[in-house]
């Protein structure tokens, strides 16, 4: 991590060294350029820098090289827009099974005891939707580390039933409350049936609507040719959909310009064909359910 006009930048890799805004995806750049200058006299190993543009700007600013990324993102008025125009009756009559089974949504402080909830919450399985869990097995200390990022732009929203945590919500705005972004949104596989998640996302259009943010986002609406799953359906039943923004990719030394030509900046899996990848995927799915004798969480 290195600090650039004020900026904080995240870089990785070793033969290809790629940076980009710590906290990509929920910072954003008015002024790249006065960033890259700083990264180029830095004197930091530097390839490739990536960065994303802001919403509601989905045609490109700027002229340098880019491709296209994308958010599943929820255009937010009043929360009685949501609830009337965005949504179905099957989404409204999950919030509404939450409510009438005892959940109860605040937001809540970050403090040790919000940590040790959410540490609950993560070391519940060791496989969520098909996927090793990679928050299972964390000391409590490493949570609050990590949950501790970016709290003077962070909302915690709390799903309870009584005095116990069963799923959270951390929510990002970014410096002008123009987007949010649901940075984590995790809940109790045990207690599906009483749909905490969609409680969640009412309580996060609600907390939005109380900022004047004028747009949630759930991170990707689209995982480069992945096909469509539940998780995706989740995000369109409950009102988000697909925007296409522009992603930035700025060489900065011969390798970068390499990198970029050749593609090597995208991970292996994106040029596998979907076809192979989603039997690849069923495979792992079957392997950790199998081997860590665990269940899958379907929202």
């Amino acid at each position: 991590m290195i600090s650039v006009c004020g900026k904080e930048v995240k870089v990785q890799g070793r033969a290809i060294r790629i940076a980009r805004p710590y906290g990509d995806r929920y910072r954003f750049l008015d002024d790249p350029e006065a960033v890259l200058d700083g990264l180029r006299k830095s004197g930091a190993r530097i390839d490739l820098f990536t960065f994303v543009q802001r919403l509601p700007e989905t045609s490109p600013k700027f002229a340098y090289p880019m491709e296209w990324d994308n958010f599943a993102v929820l255009p937010v008025s009043t929360f009685d827009h949501w609830w009337t125009k965005q949504i179905d009756n099957k989404t409204r009559n999950m919030v509404r099974r939450a409510e009438k089974k005892g959940v109860i949504l605040r937001e809540v402080p970050f403090n040790g005891a919000l940590v040790r909830g959410i540490w609950e919450v993560y070391n519940e399985s060791p496989v969520r939707q098909g996927n090793r869990n990679s928050h299972y097995g964390k000391d409590i200390e490493t949570v609050y580390r990590e949950e501790a990022t970016h709290l003077d732009f962070s909302v915690f929203i709390g799903a309870f039933l009584g005095e116990s945590l069963i799923g959270f919500v951390k929510l990002v705005h970014d410096e002008t409350r123009t987007q949010a972004g649901l940075m984590n949104i995790v809940s109790m596989i045990r207690h599906r049936d009483k749909a905490p998640t969609n409680a969640l996302i009412a309580q996060a259009v609600r907390s939005c609507v109380e900022r004047g943010i004028s747009y949630l986002v759930y991170s990707s609406f689209a995982y480069g040719r992945k096909q469509r799953d539940s998780l995706r359906d989740f995000k369109e039943n409950n009102g988000f959909r697909r925007i296409d923004v522009p992603r930035y990719y700025v060489p900065l030394t011969s390798i970068g310009r390499v990198t970029l030509r050749l593609g090597l900046h995208h991970r292996f899996a994106d040029h596998i064909p979907e076809s192979v990848a989603a039997k690849l995927r069923k495979l792992r799915a079957a392997w950790y359910n199998r081997k860590l004798q665990s269940t899958t969480e379907v929202s």
